[in-house]
């Protein structure tokens, strides 16, 4: 996330080779970061954070109660420790951080405005509490998650406890809790959205998008709809 002054990473969930590699297919330098802020300490989300905040030497926005669960691998980088419900200023970028709920210590949602433009980034949540629904009303731009497809989950590879863990209240938005999402809560006047953490196992790109393309048409919205993807870079999105 930028602006003409500040270069944000939300998660660090890739390699510092590979978070290089794709900041580089969009024209972006990770030299170029101002810093990184942290959702939650699931691997899949803080698995590059440690080298990259070292290497680059710059701040990790970080729940308080998230910092410790992360294994710092001898040398602390430099910390902004917040507490969930905190609006973070980061350079000409402000974000409001809120809870929600997931199945980590701390997990938190983000609520950026760049300017006079919102965009909205919880990173996972499996139902929509009074609190979600506050932060992400007239966001110009949400990312939304759609992890899997339930029949597909049911019959997937994963062990039943992992498939109870994935659809229980502290799981993962299935597409259908996406759809459930978009007809009752999702802001009309946002220009675009993106679904995303789709599973590769249990999730198919085109199940997610006609889904929530149906249910965006149920609402008469033309809003853009675009599918992050796990091994390209999603699309630059630009706001003025």
């Amino acid at each position: 996330m930028a602006t003409e002054r500040t270069r944000l990473l939300i998660d660090a969930g890739l390699s510092f080779r590979e978070t290089s590699r794709r900041l580089a297919l969009i024209g972006e330098d990770a030299a170029c970061l101002d810093a990184i802020v942290i959702t939650h300490e699931h691997c899949d989300h803080v698995c590059g954070l440690v080298r990259l905040a070292k290497k680059l030497n710059i701040p990790v926005y970080i729940s308080w109660l998230t910092a410790p669960a992360i294994d710092w691998l001898g040398g602390t980088p430099r910390l902004e420790t917040f507490i969930a419900g905190t609006t973070l200023s980061i350079g000409d970028i402000e974000i409001d951080s809120f809870t929600i709920p997931h199945d980590a210590i701390d997990p938190v949602g983000f609520c950026v405005r760049l300017r006079e433009s919102n965009s909205a980034s919880p990173p996972t949540w499996v139902y929509v509490t009074d609190s979600i629904r506050f932060h992400l009303r007239g966001a110009d731009l949400l990312l939304l998650e759609s992890n899997h497809d339930l029949d597909m989950l049911k019959v997937g590879p994963y062990p039943w406890s992992v498939k109870q863990r994935v659809m229980s209240r502290v799981g993962h938005l299935s597409n259908d809790g996406a759809c459930d999402f978009i007809l009752r809560d999702f802001s009309s006047s946002a220009a675009a959205l993106i679904l995303g953490h789709l599973s590769e196992h249990n999730n198919h790109p085109e199940i997610a998008r006609m889904g929530a393309r149906q249910a965006l048409e149920q609402r008469g919205l033309s809003t853009r709809l675009v599918i992050a993807e796990q091994k390209t870079p999603t699309e630059v999105l630009l706001f003025k």
